[in-house]
């Protein structure tokens, strides 16, 4: 009786804090979590806490390597379902997020999301070093190795360490004038 509330509509339980109405009564229990805070379920590995037992079951593959989503195309295993899902949108060539400003396509939304920038200027990652502003964290990380001296990318013919993979490049061209 109470699965056929699903197929029906039914949402007899509701919540007091903001209306939200539920099938079942343990759901509303769930998300009453939202408004009090509480996150019942640990994790014994990393004591990350969570609301729902699911959640923490899917988190805990983070730490077992467990990916029970395989893609039938090319193999590739994934720890949920949703990941699996996007993933298949690069066989099939399915983008259904698209930029209102120039058409351009995406296969999630939050590829959109940091495009859209290109068009708005939004640059909302900041240095904290020199203020200077990012469109992506990625870029703002980048960065960031100017100011700590951290040179990521060697030169294999000299050994040398740059902060930037373009500056890498261009020194490369050094050798690559010597051997011509």
């Amino acid at each position: 009786m109470t699965h056929q509330r699903v197929h029906a509509g039914e949402r007899p339980f509701s919540c007091s804090e903001c209306g939200g109405g539920f099938a079942q009564s343990s759901h509303l229990q769930a998300h009453q979590r939202v408004h009090t805070g509480e996150r019942p379920f640990s994790c014994s590995t990393c004591g990350k806490r969570f609301t729902e037992l699911s959640n923490l079951k899917k988190h805990q593959r983070v730490h077992t390597g467990e990916r029970p989503y395989t893609c039938s195309t090319c193999g590739k295993g994934f720890s949920q379902l949703s990941n699996l899902i996007t993933h298949q949108r690069v066989h099939i060539g399915e983008k259904p997020y698209s930029c209102s400003e120039c058409g351009k396509g995406f296969t999630q939304f939050s590829h959109l999301i940091t495009h859209q920038r290109v068009h708005t200027g939004e640059k909302p990652y900041t240095c904290s070093e020199c203020w200077k502003g990012f469109s992506q964290s990625s870029s703002l990380k980048r960065h960031q190795h100017v100011h700590t001296r951290e040179r990521p990318f060697t030169c294999s013919e000299c050994r040398k360490g740059f902060p930037l993979s373009s500056q890498l490049l261009k020194h490369q061209q050094i050798h690559t004038a010597e051997k011509a």
